[in-house]
């Protein structure tokens, strides 16, 4: 008598993340990045009185997401996306170091890109350096293969987020204008990343001198809350 047994074993398929779901989590005000404690200069401008209403805020920060750090980090993200190599990711983040206007803005695009590295590498076993933190999420983009330009307009509506959390904080602002602002922005912010795709580093320039000078007398303020 020949006795067949038979083992039932259980399946499980493990169902790949949604790539956008990945890029909630890395923006979310949840991941690691201290994001919170950095004003980009806009401390300074509500100190000056330059920003006192919704209506200032709005007009500052799209002047910054056009022709300043918005479009400048949506060059950055898309063109580490199309880094190959360490060596060429280290060279971008080269320039992206040199390109800083001012001490405030560069240790704020490394202390946040280094947290940012140190936490994506740990959870996605990626190969990352410490870089800067528009090139480090272009560049782990690029390992897990997300959006490219997906990644960079939501990059731009996180970074935006935190300026106007920054704002209803010190203007103040109430909460509800402070997202309609942040809507009304959010709706730009795939336009502005689309546009950087087209230039490449060839489109790198700074015309936000008003925000840029904001960031530079930071450091020099008598009281200050946040970092930058």
């Amino acid at each position: 008598m020949i006795t067949t047994t038979r083992t039932l074993t259980t399946m499980i398929t493990i169902m790949p993340t949604d790539p956008a779901l990945i890029l909630h989590q890395w923006f979310s005000p949840a991941y690691p990045l201290g994001s919170f404690a950095y004003s980009h200069g806009l401390e300074t401008a509500i100190q000056d009185g330059r920003i006192s209403g919704a209506g200032g805020l709005e007009a500052w920060l799209e002047d910054v997401l056009h022709h300043g750090t918005g479009h400048i980090d949506a060059i950055f993200v898309q063109a580490a996306y199309g880094c190959a190599d360490g060596a060429a990711v280290m060279a971008l983040d080269a320039q992206a170091r040199a390109f800083s206007p001012s001490a405030e803005r560069l240790m704020e695009s490394v202390q946040q890109g280094a947290a940012f590295t140190r936490t994506t590498r740990d959870i996605w076993a990626l190969e990352l350096p410490e870089l800067t933190h528009a090139v480090a999420v272009g560049y782990a983009a690029r390992q897990l293969a997300l959006p490219c330009v997906l990644t960079a307009t939501l990059y731009l509506q996180a970074f935006l987020s935190n300026l106007v959390s920054c704002a209803v904080r010190l203007v103040p602002l109430g909460q509800t204008e402070g997202q309609a602002v942040l809507h009304r922005l959010s709706a730009q912010c795939e336009a502005v990343a689309a546009r950087a795709a087209t230039e490449g580093t060839d489109g790198l320039m700074s015309a936000a001198f008003a925000a840029e000078i904001a960031a530079m007398r930071h450091e020099t303020l008598n009281h200050r809350i946040f970092r930058t």
